[in-house]
């Protein structure tokens, strides 16, 4: 049976999918703990337009990273890519223990488990939505208990839903680390994905990750502020030099209202397919290889429902 890829809509075909942004946000809200409300992306028109500005330049397909714990709200979801045309895929799970709700603490790993079962078999918040992918996190150069602990209930969600799994690393920390929890609970390394890599620019710790049998993303295309944009296209071409190219996932994690046109910012959803690719391009990398890296690669990464 060919697998299938579980959007907000429902599930499609892995040749469905089209060109795809790994990692975005469209609609979230951390806890008022975070006192940063640049994070917060609760606007539907804003939203809406930006997610249309992306299906404009070819767009075909957004991975939304927001989790429980960060105001996902899969109506919204689910609005948006009946308003737009284009495939959204949800999440479940959590992103950090800062934002964990209380019963994080309280329940068992089994019972979160089977919160994250629910979403990806019935619906999210209340919807018939259901998540595409499961996602767990940790902290800077280390991992909270409770971060491990959640990591743990995501591993039984994955083996009871088959669903591929997502990993935020604070700074692009701890990913071998984490990799290590879901191995000791027998997850597949070939369906996770190691997110926010490339904020640790480091071409050696991704090999390793690679070596693993992980998916490697980059998704802070754009950020100068962390540093230029050649340190990216090094670190693409790392990974390709390397045969790692049908493991690397790329997107932009524009969770800001500052990055986003629709909601006063920039550069936007369009950055990516309107500046950075046709930089790749001018730097050697091939048509073909984006097309793996932005639509075989995550076609291959999502596709695992029966």
């Amino acid at each position: 049976m060919t697998k299938k890829i579980r959007t907000v809509l429902g599930d499609i075909k892995k040749e469905q999918l089209g060109f795809t942004y790994s990692h975005e946000h469209l609609w979230c809200c951390p806890p008022p703990s975070q006192k940063d409300r640049d994070l917060e992306l609760t606007d539907y028109a804003a939203s809406l337009h930006e997610l249309r500005s992306f299906k404009e330049v070819g767009g075909q397909a957004l991975v939304d990273a927001s989790t429980l714990d960060y105001g996902r709200d899969g109506g919204k979801l689910k609005q948006m890519s009946l308003d737009s045309g284009v495939h959204v895929i949800g999440t479940t799970g959590f992103n950090k223990h800062i934002y964990f709700p209380e019963w994080v603490e309280t329940e068992s790993i089994e019972q979160i488990a089977q919160r994250l079962v629910h979403d990806v078999t019935q619906g999210m918040d209340g919807t018939d939505a259901k998540a595409g992918f499961l996602k767990s996190g940790s902290w800077m150069q280390m991992i909270h208990p409770l971060e491990e602990k959640t990591t743990r209930a995501l591993a039984l969600a994955q083996k009871e839903t088959k669903a591929p799994v997502w990993l935020h690393t604070e700074a692009g920390t701890m990913g071998m680390e984490m990799l290590d929890i879901l191995q000791e609970e027998g997850v597949d390394m070939s369906i996770v994905a190691v997110g926010h890599s490339d904020r640790n620019a480091d071409p050696y710790y991704h090999l390793q990750l690679a070596n693993r049998g992980a998916y490697v993303q980059f998704d802070g295309a754009s950020k100068v502020k962390y540093y230029p944009e050649s340190t990216r296209v090094m670190l693409i071409k790392n990974m390709i030099e390397h045969g790692f190219i049908d493991q690397l996932l790329f997107s932009g994690d524009m969770g800001r209202q500052s990055y986003l046109h629709g909601y006063g910012g920039g550069p936007g959803f369009q950055y990516i397919i309107a500046k950075f690719i046709p930089r790749l391009l001018s730097e050697g990398i091939t048509q073909e290889q984006i097309d793996t890296i932005f639509v075989k690669n995550p076609a291959r990464w999502l596709a695992q429902f029966e």
